[in-house]
């Protein structure tokens, strides 16, 4: 929908540059909260889908906490106004400066993936005479069925803890002194937009917390974490994620204790569709099979095609003329650095504006410097 666009002021703009519609991004948060709220659901805002300042502080208004996964995002999170008992910590392969870190900071809650990675806080959390609340990160080996490099959750992932290792992980915790086991934690994969797996995961959650139960042991915290997809093919029809549906699926198939508390870890279901990547045409190559749009933007503004045959809409902002069909490439020297093939454009000529749709998640964030290239500026509808 060109016309949410303001072409006119793009113009004065150098590209590549990230643009954010800020109405978009608050209707988005503001309906996630009001059907979170339904039932009582806690979020947590995963931080790596889009770490901007601006971006951070406007989900922090709406009461959300922090979901991290490094320590340069805990103290992103923290230097947005994010409160340090809203922030959990996830993560395969945690630092002993970020889980120092997080001690400083007093976070609320480490989702742990392994034994070792609980000696190493337990004994970081005893030289500073502190007891640190985990939740352990289970695989349970359900497949999301979405790309394999986003997918997290099956017994094959670098992620969690399998559950036939689940009774030596609580064999160890009964020796660990720093550590008090408050929950269980999943996120099984990314962009998932078919509700079976999230049903088996409340399936198996219910499973691995009856094997716990017998154990004598409850969990006050059920992590779900997050992967819930957005529409990249139909950004305009469908601006706003299912978040009705999604919760009722939730509070359906997973019956939780009262004495439970519900999280969350939504992150490209929020931002996904408020930020779009805006580039200008340096070239119209012309050869003798195909046509090619050569554009200023590259893969090191946006990655995400390259690296997981991603889809992202793609218009252009400067043309009505009739379609014609083009390969639409960046400027970087690597043969991957194409963001769509046979696309169907309106007629698209030197120094005309394009639009790479839907963004906001996994964009500005994954930016590089390859080739010695600048980082790409954000700007925001409400602030041109």
């Amino acid at each position: 929908m060109k016309s949410r666009f303001p072409v006119e002021k793009f113009k004065s703009l150098t590209t590549p540059f990230y643009y954010y519609d800020i109405n978009v991004l608050k209707h988005t948060l503001q309906t996630l909260a009001e059907e979170a709220d339904k039932y009582n659901y806690l979020l947590h805002y995963a931080v790596k889908a889009n770490a901007n300042p601006r971006i951070l502080s406007l989900i922090r208004e709406y009461g959300l906490g922090a979901d991290c996964v490094s320590g340069g995002e805990i103290k992103a999170a923290v230097d947005a106004g994010f409160p340090a008992d809203k922030i959990v910590f996830a993560g395969v392969g945690k630092a002993d400066w970020e889980i120092n870190l997080g001690l400083d900071y007093g976070i609320f809650c480490y989702n742990v993936e392994s034994i070792q990675e609980l000696e190493v806080i337990n004994d970081l959390a005893k030289k500073r005479e502190k007891t640190v609340q985990v939740a352990l990160r289970m695989n349970p080996d359900v497949d999301a069925h979405t790309h394999h490099h986003i997918t997290t959750g099956t017994k094959e992932d670098k992620f969690g803890i399998n559950c036939d290792q689940l009774d030596k992980v609580l064999n160890k915790l009964n020796t660990l002194e720093a550590i008090r086991l408050i929950g269980l934690h999943f996120h099984i994969g990314s962009q998932i937009t078919d509700e079976k797996p999230f049903r088996e995961l409340c399936k198996r959650t219910v499973e691995i917390q009856e094997q716990i139960a017998k154990r004598g042991v409850k969990v006050e915290h059920i992590n779900f974490g997050g992967g819930l997809g957005i529409d990249y093919e139909n950004p305009d029809q469908h601006i706003i994620p299912d978040f009705k549906t999604y919760f009722e699926l939730f509070h359906t198939f997973f019956p939780a204790e009262p004495f439970q508390q519900i999280h969350f870890e939504p992150g490209r279901s929020i931002v996904g569709q408020c930020g779009s990547l805006i580039s200008k045409v340096l070239y119209v190559k012309k050869s003798s099979y195909k046509q090619f749009v050569i554009l200023d933007a590259g893969f090191t503004e946006l990655i995400r095609p390259a690296l997981y045959d991603a889809y992202h809409q793609i218009d252009n902002l400067s043309s009505n003329a009739i379609e014609e069909t083009y390969d639409v490439v960046g400027p970087i020297c690597e043969s991957s650095d194409c963001f769509a093939k046979a696309v169907r454009l309106n007629k698209t000529e030197r120094g005309d504006l394009i639009a790479l749709r839907s963004a906001g998640a996994y964009g500005e964030i994954m930016a590089s410097q390859y080739n010695c290239r600048k980082l790409p500026n954000a700007y925001f509808s409400d602030s041109l």
